[in-house]
């Protein structure tokens, strides 16, 4: 195959000529050639070179006219940014690994060993930028076959590939999902093989490589995977723990695994937002030790919202997902996402739905897509009549928004202000006063109004002994 009207790109043009005038061989290589030939957008090319691949880089940033160049020398390699593309020059080289460690030692090498060291045959792929044969297609690996066929498998034995660098496992996953691809049988017998040399990886690349699973457009293919291969076993242990069905005096339980996987890709046809895609992930991770068996009424996982919320910085500080307001909007998601499935059971009164406004605020609209997507009832009457309860519920939250302003409402009385008209220091009364005030506005005993609420907190602090000061 030749691809040379495929690269006519003034880039291609420009290095080709620069590695001419410095005479080095020089290639794109990996997953801009993979994507090129399956029609996927991707603007970051990698360019090896036989020598000199960092003077390359220079010449030819010189030559686009870039004047910010980042080089590497540790690692031999250079980058810089033309237009919309990401470019980085490396040059050949081989790999060698040890048993304790990812991070392999680098030697000069030619094509066909940085070749060898890829990861998947489809990612092998080199487009020669020669002049005697620009844009040939240079695939020692079959990956043009594969590619074909819609198969991963490893240039090499892939128990070597894997045990070398086990990151290369979860990038399978990832590929898998991304691509629709099948994992090849023997690739995939290695993973299930070396599972657990995914121990040596730092937990951002293992996280980094799981977020990308998440943002695909259906991750139950990825997590089943992760799941299948025992991968997801070394760093989630407690979304492994959902897998199963317990059954007693012949009633059984939803394989809680597989229900999640359902709400994670349900919710994923209405939102790529990956802090949601992650609440549906957690909303039911805390159902196993919740679980009890009650007669006449069943399986039961009383407080599975609670506990899973307080799980949530524990298993976010472990994965090393970021612990500020992405974690705790997934805190909120998990605690509340039984409140709204909840109101639709009952006689829905205004006050459930103020109470529902204020803690959710302006996370209410994200928090409902949840609810929605956590409908996986086989029965679809049920289905219909949860959604038609949900609208329900959304039009009164519309209705007293309006009316009562409620999301992210502060009481018109401060904790400075009552401070202040009694003549007060810090204390427990403070706080008893300003709940009082919340509470009443949230059970529309008083609307959120300064005259009203000051009248109110007068009585509060009449049952307290206290006095406004003159």
């Amino acid at each position: 195959m030749n691809l040379s009207q495929a690269i006519e790109h003034r880039i291609f043009q420009v290095i080709q000529a620069e590695a001419q005038k410095l005479g080095v061989e020089v290639y794109v290589i990996g997953g801009f050639v993979r994507d090129l030939i399956l029609g996927r957008p991707n603007t970051d090319i990698d360019f090896v070179a036989n020598m000199h691949g960092v003077e390359l880089a220079r010449n030819a940033a010189k030559a686009l006219g870039i004047k910010k160049i980042d080089i590497f020398k540790t690692y031999g390699t250079a980058h810089f940014r033309f237009g919309e593309w990401d470019l980085e020059f490396v040059n050949a080289r081989k790999e060698s690994y040890s048993r304790e460690s990812r991070n392999p030692q680098v030697e000069q090498g030619t094509l066909q060993d940085d070749q060898n060291r890829r990861d998947f045959t489809i990612n092998a792929m080199a487009i020669s930028l020669q002049s005697e044969n620009f844009g040939e297609v240079i695939d020692p690996f079959g990956g043009l076959d594969d590619l074909e066929k819609k198969i991963l498998r490893t240039p090499l034995d892939p128990d070597i590939t894997y045990s070398d660098d086990p990151l290369r496992m979860m990038r399978a996953v990832r590929f898998a999902n991304q691509l629709h691809f099948r994992i090849e049988e023997e690739s995939f017998d290695a993973i299930k093989r070396n599972a657990e040399r995914l121990n040596i990886v730092s937990m951002e690349r293992i996280t980094t490589e799981l977020n990308k699973i998440i943002l695909c457009a259906k991750p139950s293919i990825g997590f089943k995977i992760l799941f299948d291969t025992g991968l997801l076993h070394r760093f989630f242990p407690e979304m492994v723990r959902l897998h199963g069905v317990e059954k007693r005096n012949g009633i059984a339980h939803k394989d809680n695994f597989y229900h999640t996987l359902q709400v994670l890709d349900n919710l994923c046809e209405t939102s790529d937002n990956l802090w949601l895609r992650w609440s549906a992930i957690m909303h039911d991770i805390a159902k196993p030790p919740t679980k009890r068996f009650e007669e006449g009424v069943g399986w039961t996982f009383h407080g599975h919202e609670d506990v899973g919320a307080r799980w949530v910085p524990k298993i976010f500080g472990r994965l090393k997902l970021p612990l500020d307001h992405s974690m705790k909007f997934v805190q909120k998601m998990v605690l509340l996402h039984l409140r709204p499935i909840a109101l639709t059971k009952e006689e829905i009164s205004d006050s459930a739905i103020r109470r529902l406004l204020f803690e959710a605020g302006d996370d209410i609209d994200e928090l409902m897509k949840l609810c929605r997507a956590d409908i996986t009832s086989k029965n679809e009457a049920k289905v219909q009549r949860y959604l038609a309860n949900y609208e329900i519920v959304v039009q009164k939250l519309i209705e007293l928004e309006e009316k009562d302003r409620v999301r992210n409402f502060q009481p018109p009385i401060s904790g400075e202000d009552i401070m202040r008209i009694f003549n007060l220091s810090p204390g427990r009364e403070i706080g008893i006063i300003k709940n009082a005030i919340k509470d009443a506005i949230l059970d529309g005993v008083i609307r959120n109004d300064y005259d009203e609420a000051y009248a109110f907190m007068l009585q509060q602090a009449q049952s307290l002994g206290l006095k406004v000061e003159s």
